[in-house]
């Protein structure tokens, strides 16, 4: 018998298709949204954060359509729209009024349409090297985009990713590699991006000119060496977003979450559970 995937957890109908998404620990509800690079999925981008966040947040953590194990329709259209009602959608299924939302990098953009179009879902926001405003698109995102499968441009990527290629995890690029040749994963991951990849960022940032609405609580995280979204993009949003405060890490490339996980995961649990003096001014 084939030994399941870690990936794979439980499976719910969102609108017209089935999402494949994590559910554990116990408390106010967390919807974390993954990134958009090869290969990855809601486990990929948060395992090692479960743990560390379970014991006082419920945590769903879903693949958004034409990532991950969730299902691919025939047909779909893959944009932010789509991608911002299965998130209503996936709330919906799971009877969930209001939930916090931590996205990393497309996921960032994808929890800022979600707080536009829907404010009520939303109570705070985390923000991790984050899209959602425009900027040139940069050497690593044109890779990230541009990727095709092998191992060895996988563990380019991670070079890409990581500030410290060395303290990533052995097993990192194997897993996202293999993730990256399952069936259906490269069809739909080269057909979101394609070249002039510059228009990619644009639909990234098609909420861009509502960020001053946004009310909600935000904190926003970026590394300061991250070489796929640039920390300019983060100076951005915070001089955009009223409610915001800004959290750099020095050392640090994209993937704060991995790099610096124990500190990441300490930061967005204070943020979520610590009500701060301006939200009663």
């Amino acid at each position: 018998m084939m030994e399941k995937r870690p990936e794979i957890a439980n499976s719910i109908i969102t609108g017209g298709f089935q999402t494949n998404y994590h559910d554990v620990g116990a408390g106010f509800p967390l919807v974390m949204l993954h990134g958009s690079g090869p290969g990855v999925s809601a486990w990929a981008n948060w395992n090692k954060v479960f743990p560390l966040l379970a014991p006082n947040h419920r945590i769903l953590a879903p693949d958004m359509v034409g990532f991950g194990y969730t299902d691919r329709p025939e047909g779909v259209h893959y944009g932010m729209d789509v991608w911002v009602k299965q998130t209503i959608d996936f709330l919906d299924a799971l009877e969930i009024e209001q939930a916090d939302l931590v996205g990393n990098s497309f996921g960032g953009a994808l929890a800022l349409a979600v707080a536009i179009t829907n404010p009520k879902r939303v109570r705070k926001l985390v923000l991790m090297g984050s899209m959602g405003v425009t900027f040139p698109i940069t050497y690593g995102l044109d890779r990230v985009w541009g990727y095709q499968p092998s191992l060895e441009n996988m563990q380019e990527l991670i070079g890409i990713f990581a500030y410290n290629q060395g303290m990533m995890p052995k097993e990192l690029a194997g897993a996202r590699y293999e993730g990256s040749i399952q069936p259906g994963f490269q069809e739909s991951f080269s057909s979101m991006f394609p070249e002039p990849r510059q228009k990619g960022v644009e639909a990234m940032a098609k909420y861009e000119i509502y960020l001053r609405e946004v009310r909600h609580q935000t904190l926003i995280i970026h590394g300061r060496e991250d070489r796929v979204i640039p920390i300019e993009t983060s100076m951005k949003l915070t001089q955009c977003l009223e409610n915001s405060q800004l959290h750099v890490f020095g050392k640090c490339g994209h993937w704060t979450q991995i790099e610096r996980t124990e500190e990441f995961a300490a930061l967005v649990h204070n943020f979520l559970t610590i009500d701060p003096l301006y939200s009663r001014q």
